[in-house]
């Protein structure tokens, strides 16, 4: 008896094959918890505009989260070549952004405004190399990781740190570098603010595929929101 492969492939995942082509489950196939209790309504906005399909709204009380410098996502422009996997000058970018925040201050969502410490900040970055030079420059205090290290975690503000000067320097391409779930987590840890820091360069890849179409629209569309 022959048995039809589904176009997803073989070796593909019982959830790939239920969503098939779509961001979210379908209403009459499973359940979409539709609520974030961490994100800000502002950086809500992004992740459930790039990735579920505007479908994820933030519950009742992260609006009152916030900063003395605003809430959303911010776009940090760093100019640099032929970097691979490490950047000194996003660690430089970051270090002097971090020094402007721990002159402010934030509020969670019971109301209560404290000042902006180290610990309210974490960086991420898809590299190692990336990791050892954020721990190396960054301020004591600031927790810095993969995505991996940060699932489920949750702070005031988040910068996820790109590294590669172009797509071309992406040892892994883009498909690794910008990989929508990491893009995703790394954004989404963010209460209140969240920063993507990266060359221009990376807004101009070149897509080979709708899937590497999907990748570059996702970091296009964070920064049309975050200049908006």
């Amino acid at each position: 008896m022959t048995q039809g492969i589904h176009p997803a492939g073989a070796g593909a995942s019982v959830l790939t094959h239920l969503l098939e082509d779509r961001a979210t489950v379908a209403e009459d196939m499973g359940l979409f918890l539709e609520r974030s209790y961490r994100m800000h309504p502002d950086v809500c906005r992004y992740i459930s505009s790039a990735f579920y399909e505007d479908r994820l709204e933030s519950a009742e009380g992260c609006e009152e989260q916030g900063s003395s410098f605003g809430t959303g996502i911010r776009w940090l422009l760093v100019e640099h070549e032929g970097n691979s996997t490490s950047s000194e000058e996003e660690a430089a970018a970051i270090h002097v952004e971090i020094e402007r925040l721990l002159r402010g201050t934030w509020t969670d969502s019971e109301g209560m405004t404290k000042p902006i410490t180290p610990a309210d900040i974490k960086v991420v970055a898809p590299f190692n190399a990336q990791v050892k030079v954020l721990s190396e420059r960054l301020q004591d205090g600031v927790a810095i990781g993969t995505v991996d290290k940060f699932q489920g975690q949750e702070a005031p503000v988040v910068f996820f740190s790109m590294a590669s000067s172009s797509d071309k320097d992406a040892p892994r391409g883009i498909d690794f570098l910008m990989s929508r779930n990491r893009l995703n987590v790394a954004v989404s840890r963010a209460q209140c603010l969240a920063y993507l820091v990266c060359a221009p360069q990376l807004l101009d890849v070149e897509c080979r595929t709708v899937g590497h179409m999907r990748l570059a629209n996702a970091l296009c569309r964070f920064v049309e929101l975050a200049e908006a």
